[in-house]
């Protein structure tokens, strides 16, 4: 590969030299890391990094290369990508591609050659901030003005689908409405394989669109972005609430069912993604590893007594990790059981949604 100039500039005026890969040009974002040592494809076409540049803690990454099974989404929304190193010449039974190519074809602005070590030292004392990896030459001040600026947004219109989209199962005992605030393709299989028809309903559906499917659950999708910011879903679902429809929620459904039910969400330091989050599940009292990838957490105290209670809490820092309602059939986690690269510890979850419908997992 021919390696060509490219910084990542911080908005605190930090720079890193080094060499860019995939494609060419330049991009401005939220940067985060992940602390995950597999699953890079499933990261990148992650919908919930929407507006984010994300760096890979991990030293080496691609060496397995990609395939077109793995990807979470049918593209990707992830506007930059950081590595210290690349692999340029993968090796797996599975491997279809390589890294580098792959971000060609999905038009994602990486650079590698960095000490991402340095970089995510910087974001655990500081926070999570903006950046931007360019190119060639540029005006450092013009730049920082622009990256300062920048806001991710609202970004669930971006990654939601735009009409409902039926995935049969065979064999269906339920028929399940899957709410898209930017979902996991994993979600789905998790539950056609449970024996679910799923119906993918855009993130703006109305509560009496949803109702008049007459489902037997509500799945509520994980997204990216500020839970605050939507409004609309939110409201949709307090006016759900009382149809007593059995729902399961994950990351910013969780947290968006919080807000319905009157709880309170907070932007955290830098986030909790990676594949290595222990949470302790309160009613079992055990403590599991998790997959996750959100930046806004659910306030534990603020939840209503009338309503329900935390149900798993993060064994690093405290933080609410889950709610179970005393108001309607529900629960919600923060983290991922359906997490497509592991860990596998909590896919339980979606049996205990299954039994909540009325079925035998």
């Amino acid at each position: 590969m021919n390696k060509r100039k490219s910084t990542l500039i911080l908005a605190d005026g930090t720079e890193f030299e080094g060499c860019g890969f995939g494609a060419e040009g330049g991009v401005i974002g939220e940067i985060v890391f992940t602390t995950a040592m597999t699953g890079y494809q499933e990261t990148l076409t992650d919908p919930s990094y929407c507006g984010q540049i994300v760096t890979q803690t991990f030293p080496l990454i691609g060496n397995y290369g990609v395939n077109k099974i793995d990807p979470e989404s049918r593209g990707s929304v992830v506007s930059g990508y950081v590595v210290r190193e690349f692999c340029e010449e993968p090796s797996n039974f599975r491997c279809e591609g390589d890294l580098d190519s792959y971000l060609k074809e999905l038009n994602i602005v990486g650079i590698c050659d960095i000490d991402t070590r340095r970089l995510t030292r910087i974001i655990r004392e500081s926070g999570v901030m903006n950046g931007a990896i360019v190119s060639g030459e540029f005006n450092k001040d013009e730049l920082l003005e622009k990256i300062r600026a920048y806001k991710v947004g609202e970004v669930v219109p971006k990654v939601s689908v735009k009409e409902k989209e039926l995935f049969p199962a065979e064999n269906a005992k339920f028929n399940v409405v899957l709410m898209d605030y930017g979902y996991k393709f994993n979600i789905r299989r998790e539950l056609v394989k449970r024996g679910c028809n799923v119906t993918v309903m855009p993130y703006n559906a109305t509560a009496d669109e949803i109702k008049a499917l007459n489902p037997d659950g509500i799945m509520l999708s994980n997204g990216p972005g500020d839970p605050t910011d939507n409004a609309g879903a939110i409201a949709t679902l307090r006016e759900l609430i009382p149809a007593q429809i059995p729902t399961f929620g994950i990351c910013l459904g969780h947290q968006l069912l919080a807000l319905a039910n009157g709880a309170k969400t907070e932007k955290l330091k830098y986030g909790h993604r990676g594949g290595n989050q222990p949470v302790k599940d309160i009613a079992l009292d055990k403590t599991f590893i998790t997959s996750q990838n959100h930046g806004y957490a659910v306030v534990g105290e603020s939840v209503p007594k009338e309503v329900g209670a935390v149900s798993h809490i993060n064994g690093n820092d405290g933080t609410c990790e889950g709610v179970r309602y005393t108001n309607a059939p529900a629960f919600t986690v923060q983290f991922h059981p359906e997490a497509c690269g592991g860990p596998h510890d909590t896919s339980y979850l979606f049996d205990e949604f299954i039994k909540l419908m009325g079925g035998n997992a």
